[in-house]
């Protein structure tokens, strides 16, 4: 680049000659010859020499041309040998082996290895030749607003107290707005599925008309034909609950839901990049809702300074107005086993012992099981998201307990009680396991927490007093219980003396007034 501004330089400024030009650059002659015949190319084409000219010929770089060279060591031998590797590509795509196919460092290494010394870049020239790999060209939609929302699932890794662990983010984007919302759950189930919907729709106080997935397992069921797909029951409930429509993408064609693909990555990297530790998984739920909302409320250069929160507005009036929350959660008959638990994923769930061999109906939802025998619910447990956990509650084993007694010191139950509880236990009735059991059950019936259970035993004993203790607790949790009542009986009785005082002195008016006035009533 300098010896070609010196060259013109020295010519049309100084007036030296080709000659000397060539003689003290030490350049060839030709060299010199051809740049400044392409200056005077310049300058007869615009018509005379201007300061435009100028600059574009001192400034515009010399270039070479290459298109007639050949490589020589691209022969027909290697040729046949990347065709090859290609033809093994075309095999593996047929056989749904399409992520161990061949790529072109892939083929570069290969070629190395049995001896050809030849270039990445020419390797790469050669298989878009041969695949004649042409681009595909996308067509810009147009979104009418509360027509069009997409949802897409995407993978965060985050500490929720237990360690990093993966989570999945349910992500939905507006096609018109471009409003973004998401919140985490454990799994990709249906009832996870359902739930993020409900949360949505929450969210914005409304349902757009037509949602857009790609072919997940908890949308689509299974395919009919070669593009027609069956929706999940889980989908098709939901839909008719709140009347929107639904379609399904392309395989392998993400992009024609491009705005939550984009939407689940821009997300997860302005949360969980600055962020990715949390006390529990609710209050990383929270976080992604404020970065969601503070996403959102941001001005955009292109939308000239309004931001997505904007747009939304003017759509949420074209929304279908939203019902009350869907159940989302999923139906399954579990039998009792031995243990009086049912398994569900690995994972295990007491029921009282009554039960042992029957079979009981548990609702499934992504934070909690609800389990019903004969439609009457028996029991309520937080949802385990681990491998091979037990959640077991003591009062479910107090039949059992009665009978084995000698079982509750090392029992799995008692280690899963409250501390308060086992406290209790350790303090006042390791000796009387039978005198125990009989106090969870009471408590249990009673609604009685364990916390407030303790404070009452530190109140009417100490703790090297345990005799008749059982019979104390219920007495003075009675007599708690009979206060309570009597309260509330003298409070029902004092307004029902205050209403009957209100309208006995609405009567006596009545009655005093005067007698030309009663005759017209």
């Amino acid at each position: 680049m300098r010896e070609k501004q010196e060259i013109i330089l020295r010519y049309f400024r100084l007036g030296h000659t080709q000659r000397k030009i060539s003689r003290d650059l030490r350049l060839n002659r030709k060299t010199v010859k051809r740049y400044i015949v392409s200056y005077r190319e310049k300058i007869e084409k615009i018509g005379g020499e201007t300061g435009d000219a100028l600059v574009e010929a001192l400034t515009s770089k010399p270039t070479y041309n290459s298109s007639s060279r050949t490589s020589f060591k691209l022969t027909p031998k290697l040729k046949d040998e990347v065709s090859r590797l290609l033809e093994i590509n075309v095999e593996r795509r047929l056989n749904g082996q399409r992520k161990q196919q061949y790529k072109k460092i892939d083929i570069w290494e290969h070629l190395k290895r049995i001896g050809y010394q030849i270039g990445y870049s020419t390797i790469c020239k050669l298989v878009i030749e041969l695949e004649d790999d042409s681009r595909e060209a996308f067509i810009r939609q147009r979104y009418a607003p509360g027509e069009v929302c997409e949802f897409d699932w995407g993978e965060v890794k985050i500490d929720t107290g237990h360690g990093i662990e993966k989570y999945q983010m349910a992500a939905f984007t507006s096609g018109y707005s471009n409003y973004r919302y998401a919140c985490l759950f454990k799994s990709q189930d249906t009832s996870s599925y359902q739930q993020s919907h409900v949360n949505f729709f929450r969210k914005i106080g409304g349902v757009f008309r037509v949602l857009v997935y790609d072919n997940m397992k908890t949308a689509v069921k299974k395919f009919v034909g070669p593009n027609e797909k069956e929706a999940t029951d889980g989908l098709l409930k939901m839909a008719t609950y709140y009347n929107f429509s639904y379609r399904f993408c392309n395989v392998r064609k993400g992009n024609e839901k491009g705005h939550v693909e984009r939407s689940v990555e821009f997300i997860r990297r302005k949360a969980f990049a600055i962020k990715d530790r949390f006390s529990s998984l609710e209050e990383a739920n929270i976080y992604l809702e404020n970065i969601c909302d503070k996403l959102n409320s941001q001005p955009q250069k292109s939308l000239d300074s309004k931001s997505y929160t904007d747009l939304f507005n003017k759509e949420k009036s074209h929304l279908y107005s939203t019902k009350p929350p869907f159940d989302c959660s999923d139906s399954h008959s579990l039998k009792v086993d031995k243990y009086s638990t049912v398994s569900f994923k690995t994972c295990r769930y007491s029921v009282p012992d009554n039960l042992v061999g029957k079979m009981v109906v548990a609702r499934i939802y992504p934070g909690k099981i609800l389990i019903s025998d004969n439609d009457n619910r028996v029991c309520e447990h937080k949802r385990l998201t681990g491998n091979s956990e037990w959640s077991l509650k003591l009062e479910h084993y107090t039949k059992t307990l009665r009978r084995k007694p000698g079982a509750l010191k090392g029992s799995e139950a008692l280690s899963q009680a409250t501390k308060e509880l086992q406290e209790i236990y350790q303090e006042y009735f390791y000796n009387s396991p039978r005198d125990f059991i009989n106090l969870v059950e009471y408590i249990s019936e009673n609604n009685i927490s364990s916390k407030n259970l303790k404070k009452q035993i530190e109140s009417i004993a100490p703790k090297d007093d345990a005799v008749g203790l059982l019979d104390k607790i219920k007495i003075s949790f009675d007599k708690t219980q009979e206060c309570k009542d009597a309260k509330t009986s003298s409070a029902i009785i004092s307004e029902i003396e205050e209403i009957c005082s209100e309208q006995l002195s609405e009567y006596a008016q009545l009655f005093s007034a005067e007698p030309e006035i009663m005759e017209v009533i």
